[in-house]
């Protein structure tokens, strides 16, 4: 009797034992999927949006900052003492038509109150904002929107021309301007392309929130087979500092020239350089054209034919507002009439670069950019110079480049051309995750 009451006590105390394991183990599920929960926050410009009211709208004409919150409830005397604590950070006077703000009211308001926004959000661009928190403590931050690469792949073979090959299969009218443009510019004339051509491409699409496409971020390598020839390129930075990144055959030889053909991307040559010109205006007598003009719309961007520093940027008499460039101690590069520059002297700038938008300023009868170029001080016609390659990669650079080409190249060769469908990675893989901490 004495023993089977003791087992009955075992058995009853193993009971309470494992009940208390159950209730440990679901208190420890519970916690766990709270914290789930806690992670599963819809965030907006770093605020918990279940926290809040939200308004949203754009800035219409003629509104300000202060007629925004003023509209919301919010006082004059209030307005101008946010206005001052913000100006450090951000100029409200800076609004621009068309772009979006969002209000954000607390909701612990009680229904008979008067809703006032804590904070007033701008978003001047799609991936940057500027919050002007308008509680007690008036404080204002800028900060962009997480930002991610995906890179994928592609491949298209030429029926007609590269933009219907890339539009057929919903790929980004950019991937064909970064070829054209970017890459094979000196190597491929895409004019001329023929039926049966080919490429492969690895590219970096862009995307803000990670739902926002912003498109293609970075042409990373290419292959391209035309007329016979297999041209491979493969993007390599050459200067850290100043970062340069240049395009380079599978040889290491650069794909680049020293210089653009020409300014502006879309313009038409409109006057060639001419000694013996004559005008009728001038009666036929000889005025000498030292400059190459290409004629585009007022607002065209102009860009640095090679890479150099801003020696000039100002405006004098004919010439109007102009930026002039000197790329080595042999050439030098001036444009001329811009209706503003982009660049200051001392600058240095890239190939490619926009240092400056299409005018009229100075002696001009219509919209163009006279581009004059110097060879060892004397202006000469640039369509007549046999003009250098760009700067090859250093003997010190060389090993690098080869080694860090060796895995692209596989990558590429190893991408089967598909004529039917985009050839994309099934599971892109995310190269790059910027983001920035909110508050």
């Amino acid at each position: 009797m004495q023993l089977k009451r003791l087992v009955a006590i075992a058995i009853i105390a193993i009971s309470i034992y494992n009940c208390k394991e159950d209730n440990s183990a679901e208190e420890a599920y519970k916690k766990e999927i709270a914290e789930v929960v806690e992670k599963e926050k819809i965030l907006e410009f770093g605020f918990d949006i279940d926290q809040y009211i939200i308004k949203r709208d754009t800035i219409k004409k003629g509104d300000s900052f202060g007629e925004i919150l003023e509209r919301n409830n919010i006082g004059y005397p209030k307005i101008f003492q946010i206005a001052e604590k913000a100006r450090d950070t951000f100029d409200i006077r800076r609004l621009q038509i068309g772009k979006p703000y969002t209000l954000l009211f607390p909701k612990e308001n009680k229904e008979d109150s008067i809703q006032q926004p804590n904070t007033f959000i701008y978003q001047p661009s799609i991936e940057e904002y500027v919050v002007i928190n308008m509680k007690d403590s008036i404080h204002a931050y800028k900060s962009k929107k997480p930002i991610s690469y995906i890179e994928k792949t592609a491949t298209g073979v030429i029926e007609n021309n590269i933009s219907l090959t890339l539009e057929e299969k919903g790929l980004s009218q950019v991937l064909a301007n970064k070829m054209a443009d970017d890459i094979y510019a000196w190597t491929i004339d895409f004019r001329r392309l023929q039926p049966g051509d080919r490429f492969k491409v690895i590219y970096t699409d862009k995307y803000i929130d990670d739902t926002i496409y912003a498109g293609v971020h970075n042409v990373k390598a290419a292959y391209f087979e035309h007329n016979g020839d297999s041209l491979y390129a493969f993007q390599f930075e050459t200067d850290s500092v100043r970062g340069i990144k240049d395009y380079f055959n599978e040889n290491a030889k650069n794909l680049r020239r020293a210089f653009l053909k020409m300014p502006v991307k879309f313009g038409r040559l409109s006057s060639r350089y001419n000694l013996k010109r004559r005008i009728a205006y001038y009666g036929y007598k000889i005025r000498p054209h030292k400059g190459t003009d290409f004629a585009a719309a007022v607002g065209t961007p102009i860009m640095a034919t090679a890479n150099g520093t801003v020696i000039e940027s100002t405006r004098r008499g004919g010439n109007g507002k102009y930026v002039k460039i000197r790329h080595n101690d042999t050439y030098t590069t001036q444009y001329l009439h811009m209706s503003r520059q982009a660049v200051k002297k001392g600058q240095f700038v890239k190939q490619g670069d926009v240092i400056g938008y299409v005018g009229m300023t100075g002696n001009t009868g219509g919209p163009h950019v006279c581009y004059r170029f110097w060879k060892n001080g004397k202006q000469v016609d640039p369509f007549k110079q046999k003009l250098p390659e760009a700067k090859p990669i250093s003997d010190s650079l060389k090993i690098k480049f080869l080694e860090h080409i060796a895995p692209i190249k596989m990558q590429l060769d190893n991408i089967h051309f598909f004529e039917g469908s985009i050839e994309d990675d099934e599971n892109p893989t995310i190269t790059e995750d910027l983001t920035t901490d909110i508050q």
